[in-house]
């Protein structure tokens, strides 16, 4: 019996990335969110780096969300991401405080208000 066969258009992640595990001097959670600038040209840029400004072009997104829509493992996004802030292609920016955030218990019961209502 034969082994599968390896698609031919498979990029290996050592590849993408030119032989880097970490990103060059930026560190990203799984939750900065990362967007576009859009006033950079992009010649130069290899296919995962052009697929990635295309997607952070439509507005915030996690880094979680860009690796899952690129199918790439995370540590490639960020190795990615790091070159592309580097550059200043991506704007990256910190997630809002649990501080910030609404509290849960509250919504709930202006949801139930409202559901009251109707």
């Amino acid at each position: 019996m034969r082994p599968p066969r390896r698609d031919n258009g498979l990029v290996r992640p050592y590849v993408m990335t030119e032989g880097r595990a970490f990103p060059t001097r930026n560190t990203f959670d799984l939750v900065t969110l990362v967007m576009a600038a859009n006033d950079l040209p992009l010649s130069g840029m290899g296919p995962e780096k052009r697929r990635l400004m295309t997607l952070c072009r439509g507005g915030s997104l996690s880094v979680a969300e860009v690796a899952a829509h690129l199918v790439l493992p995370v540590s490639v996004t960020k190795v990615l991401l790091g070159d592309l802030v580097d550059s200043g292609h991506i704007i990256t920016r910190a997630p809002a405080p649990p501080a910030e955030r609404p509290d849960i218990k509250l919504l709930q019961e202006v949801l139930d208000g409202l559901r009251a209502l109707a």
